[in-house]
């Protein structure tokens, strides 16, 4: 099935078809390898960077599989494919890939993404069939790659669509895969987490529930009959302290027809929440899926995509944002511009 045949059968508001549509679309295609590209000049959903402190680079992944270095974040060199799947496992020979994040833990480098195996339907639902889509974790040892399979061939159940996983050290010194439970089967997308094995090279148990789409207060959307109602995606979660300890995660949804990321505090101070959600979104419209780090200079920034209507055509380019952790809350600053 062609892209534009799949997205006319989802039964669904606008906003969640841009959203799909932006998964297919707008990941820079594989090619030569080019060097010394702006940042703005690069397209890509879901931005991910690593500060890696071995090699004093920056190294930055996404939806696409593919990888960008740089040694200052204004200038690029990329993009590299950087995974090894099986070819017989359940993902077959050309999954997509999907937000990817490249986390260094205990000496090796574990790359999180969701993968799809487009020619597995798992599911129909209302109408849409859903295909064979989940959360899996790969290792290097090295930053650019390769990065293998592990002893687990299944993370998360066969049956259920998940995506946007990652990676979490809680407070009881346990790895952690945190992801979302895409709504197009549920209905009300959900945010999991589920214990990792000690190397991270499988999971440990069954998932749980830490918070549903329509506990946010300012994701919105409407419904066949024109009421007002939550909207019922989560995308793009991901974790953090502030420099007093509390717990929080970023992650986005929809106000409507657009693309926004909220925030939400965990009362315990671990993943078991409760969550609270923040009353306003924390970036401005048409930004999301965002992640934190620091440069080897010692700025705190934001990662994240802008999400841009150009000639009928939605635009997803990396951009970055300052951020202050200081206090209870993370505080979203100016545009940051390398």
């Amino acid at each position: 099935m062609d892209k534009i045949a799949y997205i006319t059968r989802l039964a669904v508001v606008p906003a969640m078809i841009i959203l799909l549509l932006s998964h297919f679309s707008w990941a820079q295609k594989p090619g030569a390898v080019r060097k010394n590209i702006p940042l703005d000049s690069i397209r890509l959903s879901d931005p991910f960077v690593l500060a890696d402190s071995k090699t004093k680079l920056y190294y930055m992944t996404g939806t696409g599989g593919l990888l960008w270095k740089s040694k200052d974040l204004r200038l690029w060199e990329g993009p590299f494919q950087v995974t090894r799947t099986d070819p017989n496992s359940w993902m077959g020979p050309k999954p997509m890939i999907w937000a990817a994040e490249i986390h260094a833990y205990k000496g090796k480098y574990y790359y999180f993404a969701t993968f799809t195996n487009r020619n597995v339907k798992i599911d129909t639902v209302r109408g849409n069939e859903i295909e064979r889509r989940a959360c899996h974790v790969l290792v290097s040892d090295r930053p650019e790659g390769p990065y293998l399979p592990m002893e687990d061939s299944i993370y998360l159940p066969a049956d259920k669509p998940t995506l946007d996983a990652t990676f979490w050290i809680d407070r009881d010194g346990k790895p952690y895969m945190v992801y979302c439970y895409e709504w197009l089967q549920n209905w009300n997308g959900t945010i999991e987490k589920i214990e990792l094995k000690t190397n991270l090279s499988g999971t440990i148990g069954t998932g749980k529930v830490l918070f549903r789409a329509s506990d946010s207060p300012w994701s919105r959307e409407k419904d066949e009959s024109g009421k007002d109602i939550p909207n019922k995606v989560t995308d793009g979660p991901y974790l953090f302290r502030t420099e007093k300890g509390r717990l929080g995660m970023i992650w986005t949804s929809w106000i409507y027809s657009t693309y926004t990321q909220g925030v939400a505090y965990s009362e315990s101070g671990t993943l078991d929440g409760p969550w609270i959600q923040e009353k306003s979104p924390v970036t401005p419209p048409d930004f999301g899926h965002g992640m934190l780090f620091r440069t080897f200079g010692g700025k705190q920034l934001m990662a994240l995509h802008s999400h841009k209507n150009v000639n009928g055509h939605y635009i997803r380019i990396p951009c970055l944002f300052e951020v202050d952790l200081k206090g209870e809350k993370l505080v979203v600053g100016n545009r940051y511009r390398p």
